[in-house]
């Protein structure tokens, strides 16, 4: 089975992690910028509150026999200091039904394995 995961991260951290996906061995990642909120519900710096926070999601697909192998990755790279800070963001892990490469047509079932 394939495995989607999404990690919204902190945007300064996002070198470190495709860094650190890319020394594992795990290049294939779409990047982009994105906002929101998370418990926190935004930040107030003075009279002026700020609802929405920038951060970047990185979504990879790998086999599931990898999932964790990555996760740990992404984590490791993305955490603030040695025990994490408030708002370093989230990981998101869903099964991937099918994948389809464009240019040549081919249909992968989710059920593939290896780096994708």
């Amino acid at each position: 089975m394939m495995i989607m995961i999404r990690a919204i991260i902190r945007p300064e951290k996002a070198d470190d992690v495709l860094a650190a996906l890319m020394d594992a061995g795990f290049p294939a990642v779409t990047k982009y910028a994105v906002a929101g909120r998370g418990k926190q519900r935004g930040i107030k710096i003075g009279s002026i509150t700020y609802d929405e926070l920038p951060k970047t999601m990185l979504i990879s697909v790998v086999s599931e026999g990898d999932k964790d192998f990555v996760i740990d990755t992404i984590m490791a790279a993305a955490r603030t200091g040695v025990k994490g800070a408030f708002g370093d963001g989230k990981i998101f892990v869903s099964a991937v039904q099918d994948v389809y490469t464009i240019s040549s047509g081919v249909k992968e079932s989710g059920t593939g394995g290896g780096k994708a």
